[in-house]
């Protein structure tokens, strides 16, 4: 299972948030740049960044952004707002690994299957679950789509991998939330990458399990010092299986 160290940012600097309230940021006081670095020299073969000012349609991390991705050491899975093909040219151009398109796929379907296609290994879908509905406009916009419906309108459509968050979780239920998550990956022909339900190294464990979870965003406990990416890291591997010995 693929572990993807996670940073969000806004204002320059790394956040976390509750709920998805961008009024009340846990701020982190790290650099951004070098907390990127670590994930690499921690040995991450990908990381995961979301741009949250940029979700409210305001570019101004986007030198950073771009600093982060021209620097990191590994391919970077950039979301927050891109919502045209055009944005999403734009910084596959500048180097990012993946791109992550939420909105534009509510709202143009048809758009984000082209994009998908065009551009193979590189478009990844976020579904962005609260209560029970999949959430656009950086969460603050709830649409007509259930989570099962989203993921079937693009069961052909070849997106590197589905983001699934659920925005509204308190972290009370897992065992719901890895319910929620496992159900959708049987539906879905993408890879899916579970998001916001990494607390400790045997969250990790159980995910590893869940055969049709691809992946892990692991950004909170990261910051909390919960966990470290290389512990993540190691509980993502396989474990291997006991074999009988013959006398």
């Amino acid at each position: 299972m693929m572990i993807y160290p996670t940073m969000e940012l806004l204002d320059g600097r790394c956040v976390t948030l509750d709920k998805g309230n961008l009024d009340a940021p846990m701020v982190w006081h790290v650099d951004p740049v070098e907390t990127a670095k670590g994930f690499a020299e921690a040995g991450a073969q990908w990381m995961h960044l979301t741009d949250f000012n940029a979700l409210q349609g305001d570019d101004s991390n986007a030198a950073l952004v771009e600093e982060i991705i021209r620097t990191a050491g590994i391919p970077v899975q950039l979301g927050g707002g891109i919502r045209s093909r055009e944005c999403a040219e734009y910084w596959i151009d500048k180097g990012a690994g993946r791109v992550v398109i939420g909105t534009m796929a509510a709202y143009d379907p048809a758009a984000a299957s082209e994009l998908a296609k065009y551009h193979p290994d590189q478009i990844v879908l976020a579904v962005d679950i609260w209560q029970g509905q999949v959430m656009t406009e950086g969460w603050r916009k709830s649409g007509a789509w259930t989570p099962e419906a989203f993921i079937a309108a693009f069961e052909n459509t070849p997106f590197a991998g589905i983001v699934v968050t659920d925005i509204d979780s308190d972290m009370s239920d897992l065992e719901g939330q890895l319910g929620q998550v496992s159900a959708l990956a049987g539906l879905a022909k993408s890879p899916v990458i579970a998001s916001g339900v990494v607390r400790s190294v045997d969250d990790i464990s159980r995910l590893k399990y869940l055969q049709t979870i691809s992946g892990a965003l692991v950004g909170r406990a990261l910051f909390n010092k919960t966990i470290t990416v290389a512990e993540a890291l190691a509980a993502a591997q396989p474990t291997a299986e006991p074999v009988a010995e013959f006398l």
